[in-house]
Parts: structure tokens; sequence; C-alpha cells
């Protein structure tokens, strides 16, 4: 067996000498709406943990990339497309579900509330830590509540929440809301600035003083 090449070697490969797992891809698909950070979750139809609450997820095919099935399950679960979403975090403890041994790969998608056409319903993220929630989904909902947490102090998350256009208190009012803490306008103002470009337009101001409209400074960030 030593002297056999690789080609050799793997003709005569036998996969089933190695139990498989399944892998599926459960999506947290995060918004902020109104003052509020909220999760799409979905109802199962189906046991196991019928009627209860649950990520939108999928099985990866056999011939289907992580990302891929990512897609897929976002348009079959959530009624959406080409938004904006990275992975999260891997969750393979062995009794996780009782139907067989399946790892699950979390991803994070985030879409601004202008955009958010979904079929799941959306819930308020301190609801959500005060419900039960579907396997191990309240866990993975928790998780990635701290990575956006986490990556609004060194990253350009807080613009994925927002339209291309903005006015400063919206911009504001995310990171307040990202961070969980408030935050003194003329200090978040000064440390922003150089990530920001005035448009030079302005809002209707029917609803109240028209604000200067802003948009994300590509060369930056």
């Amino acid at each position: 067996m030593k002297n056999i090449t690789e080609k050799q070697f793997l003709e005569q490969y036998s996969s089933e000498q190695y139990k498989k797992p399944s892998v599926a891809v459960d999506l947290v698909l995060f918004t902020i709406d109104g003052d509020e950070l909220k999760c799409a979750l979905i109802k199962r139809s189906e046991h196991p943990f019928k009627n209860m609450l649950s990520l939108p997820g999928v099985f990866v095919g056999i011939n289907e990339s992580l990302d891929d099935a990512v897609r897929r399950g976002i348009k079959t679960k959530a009624g959406l497309k080409d938004i904006y979403f990275e992975q999260l975090y891997t969750w393979g403890e062995v009794d996780r579900d009782p139907r067989m041994r399946i790892i699950s790969v979390s991803y994070l998608a985030l879409v601004p509330i202008e955009k958010l056409e979904t079929t799941a319903a959306l819930y308020p993220y301190e609801e959500i830590q005060k419900a039960e929630l579907a396997f191990d989904h309240k866990k993975i909902v928790e998780y990635a509540r701290e990575r956006i947490k986490n990556k609004a102090n060194y990253s350009d998350i807080a613009f994925k929440f927002l339209p291309e256009e903005f006015t400063l208190p919206q911009l504001q009012k995310i990171y307040e809301i990202l961070l969980d803490k408030p935050l003194y306008k003329a200090n978040f103002r000064k440390k922003i600035e150089p990530y920001i470009e005035d448009t030079g337009k302005m809002t209707s101001g029917n609803a109240h003083r028209p604000s200067k409209l802003y948009k994300r400074n590509e060369a930056i960030i």
C-alpha cells in the first residue's frame, strides 16, 4: 500500500468506513426596526420541536458549498436574496439534534429594514432572550448578538443596517442599539467623521427639520 500512487489510493478508498454526520446551515438574520434589534424566526411545521420558533436553516447538499446553501436557505426560508452575510460559528454538540448527528454552521445576516421583505416573522432580541427556541438556536442568536456588539467597535458593521444615504442621528442610533449604551453626540460625530461623506442632499423635512444626508466613505471603510 505504501508504494501505490495517489490515484490508485483514491480508486481503492472506501468512504463507507466512517460514519457521516449531516451538515446544516442556520441563519441569524438581524435588522433594526425603530429602536429595536430584531431577528427573523420561523415556526417549525414538523417534528422535532413542532410549532416552536427556530432560525431559518437548510441541510447542505452533497455538491453544494456552505455559502450556496446559505443563499438557498435565505431565499426558500426567508424569501430574501442578495443580502449581506458572514460565517458565524460551527455548532457540533453530539446531542444538539434528536434526529441524528447534525453539525450546524451558523451565519450572520444583516439587512436594513427598508429592504426587508421576509416571509419569516421578526422578533425583538429582548423577547428572544426570554423565549424558548428549538434546538440550540437561542444560544446561536445570543452568540450572534455578542458578535455584532463587538464588531461595532472596530468594523463597518453598523452601516449594514442603513440605506445607502442616511442622517447622522440615524447612524448614531444604530451604534447605540448595537453597543447597548448611549453615546455623546459630539464625541460620536468626531469619531465617525472620517468614515462618512456629505452627499450634499437634505431630507425632506416633512415631519422634522431637514437634516443632511451622508453616505459611507468607501475609501476608508
